[in-house]
């Protein structure tokens, strides 16, 4: 929870993440370099780890974008959303590694700027088979660059969560310029079908699994009616102790707790990175976001010092077992005393 452009001790869960991803990039471009360059005589060592560089980064894109969806239809993918950032960070390395071998390699011996080389060697933007693809490559390639930098909790405290939320949902568009720019590449230099059926995979995954999770989310979102000042939403032993159960109030998405005997209500959207609350659980006594450990005290919405993101709470009332709760919600931070069970 990091309010001032300073290093995040590494833990270690981080250092096991992180160490994951090292053995893992290591090994995929060990593997596919030694490999492509004895069975594909006739292409160079360099070009060989060239595509290497380029396959992990999209390969890494492909996990980056399904690990979310993931995390919504299943708690159990929480543990690889947790330090996400660090593979998108590793996934831009890994880009910019392989964009900038490709323009030494294939713009830099001319006399023309090895960067105005790629604007303007080739440009055959009305054909298919000869479109400049390394354009797409190189403007994909620059979002992820924009997105890697403003990764660290510095400029989400001072952007605001919905503006630097929206600024990384720009990875989208980047996914969409780099699929071209495989696809585009692989009109000019692959004979084989094999990388388009690759992508394809790739993309239909990507897009079913946001499709699924976009369903799961929907039920979330329906409303509950009333006119009352206090709305039934459900019965006690429908909550797990130290869990909660989301309801769609309003128009706002509250999370209702159970714990040590009580029951509390509070806006389910994390002031970090709008996460889930009513996914969480309590520990220690804090509500704690599944996404990356923001914590809340259940009974007023605030984090426990030093830290000060707050959320909205909400009145409740219990008759017999049946839970009720008032639409209206309270300004972030205020004191609502628990209901005794």
């Amino acid at each position: 929870m990091s309010v001032s452009y300073t290093s995040i001790l590494w833990n270690k869960h981080k250092k096991q993440y992180d160490l994951a991803i090292l053995v893992s990039v290591v090994l995929f471009i060990g593997t596919f370099t030694i490999l492509n360059t004895l069975l594909h005589e006739e292409v160079t060592f360099e070009t060989n780890l060239i595509r290497s560089f380029g396959w992990v980064s999209i390969l890494l894109l492909h996990v980056i974008l399904v690990i979310g969806p993931l995390a919504r239809l299943n708690a159990k993918f929480n543990v690889v959303l947790y330090n996400r950032r660090h593979l998108g960070v590793t996934m831009f390395l890994m880009g910019l590694i392989h964009g900038g071998f490709s323009i030494l390699q294939f713009h830099s011996l001319g006399n023309m700027n090895a960067i105005r080389s790629v604007f303007l060697s080739n440009l055959q933007y009305d054909s298919l088979t000869y479109f400049p693809f390394q354009t797409l490559g190189f403007f994909g390639l620059l979002i992820l660059a924009v997105m890697a930098v403003s990764s660290h909790d510095f400029w989400l405290k001072n952007l605001g969560s919905r503006t630097w939320k929206a600024l990384h949902m720009m990875v989208y568009i980047a996914y969409g310029l780099l699929i071209m720019h495989v696809i585009l590449g692989g009109l000019q230099n692959e004979t084989s079908p094999v990388i388009f059926g690759i992508v394809l995979v790739g993309f239909v995954l990507v897009a079913g699994l946001h499709i699924a999770a976009g369903f799961k989310e929907i039920t979330l979102d329906r409303p509950i009616e009333t006119s009352a000042e206090f709305i039934p939403v459900c019965k006690v032993d429908e909550i797990q102790e130290d869990r909660a159960k989301i309801f769609t109030v309003s128009g706002e998405r509250v999370a209702i707790f159970k714990y040590d005997g009580k029951i509390s209500a509070i806006n389910n959207v994390c002031r970090h990175q709008g996460g889930p609350l009513g996914e969480g659980k309590i520990i220690d006594g804090c509500i704690t976001c599944p996404w990356h450990g923001y914590q809340y005290l259940p009974a007023n919405g605030q984090s426990p010092p030093p830290f000060t993101e707050k959320v909205e709470t909400y009145r409740l009332k219990l008759e017999e077992d049946q839970i009720l709760i008032d639409p209206t919600p309270n300004e972030p931070g205020t004191q609502v005393d628990p209901i005794q069970i």
